[in-house]
């Protein structure tokens, strides 16, 4: 199914999200890159207890892009106003990645019943050599004029407006927020995830007040799709 949205003052666009079961409200986000394909496993799973309600992020799927490059704040405006409109409140969030980013900020900012999040985004890095030398390289092909080809695999790949999206959302730093966050969170979480390594969820266990953490050996970002049942049962034991 299809919406119009309209974000601030910017032109409508259309977005598209899936709603399955009745009960108790169940929102899945999908990571950068991804749709909800990837969370259709779970709806499935819990659509005959709860309503289950998914969306392709704007600029992901089947929703068209933003008019201007959207920040994570502007994310969650969004999906808090289509929340509205079902009158869904104190939602239950399952959320990948950039999904999960979103779903720190919304509990930051609204009520939210229950977090599990998985290989979640939100905690920038130390800057290391590697990434001061891309920065002088980059410097140095733009004053000869030269195209580059710098910047990560969704940088590279992604549109315009989506490349000014990516920026403004790996820039905000939500670090500083978590001891805020006061939702019960379950962190599940790749023992090999290098997108976003296993000390980002380490870090977000011991600085969030209401927090587990659980580790899926050998696996990497993606744990939670390729090893479903595990992913499953600890989503099952902690609702």
């Amino acid at each position: 199914m299809y919406l119009q949205y309209q974000h601030l003052d910017q032109e409508k666009i259309q977005l598209y999200y899936e709603v399955k079961g009745k009960g108790e409200a169940m929102v899945l986000l999908h990571g950068w890159g991804q749709n909800v394909d990837m969370m259709r496993f779970i709806q499935d799973h819990f659509k005959k207890k709860y309503r289950v309600l998914m969306l392709d992020f704007a600029g992901f799927g089947n929703s068209q892009e933003p008019k201007e490059g959207w920040g994570v704040e502007d994310y969650v405006l969004c999906l808090h106003d289509i929340l509205l409109q079902y009158k869904i409140e104190n939602p239950i969030f399952i959320a990948h990645s950039f999904g999960a980013r979103v779903a720190l900020l919304y509990a930051y900012q609204y009520p939210v019943k229950k977090l599990f999040l998985t290989g979640a985004a939100g905690i920038k890095q130390p800057p290391t050599m590697r990434y001061y030398w891309n920065i002088y390289f980059y410097k140095f092909l733009k004053a000869l004029h030269i195209k580059n080809h710098c910047g990560s695999k969704d940088y590279r790949e992604a549109s315009l407006v989506m490349k000014q999206t990516l920026v403004k959302c790996v820039s905000f730093d939500l670090a500083r927020l978590l001891k805020d966050i006061k939702t019960e969170t379950i962190l599940i979480w790749g023992e090999n995830d290098e997108a976003t390594p296993l000390w980002m969820g380490e870090y977000m266990k011991e600085t969030m007040k209401n927090c587990k953490l659980f580790i899926i050996e050998e696996e990497d970002h993606f744990a939670y799709y390729h090893k479903q049942d595990e992913f499953l049962s600890y989503v099952e034991k902690y609702l």
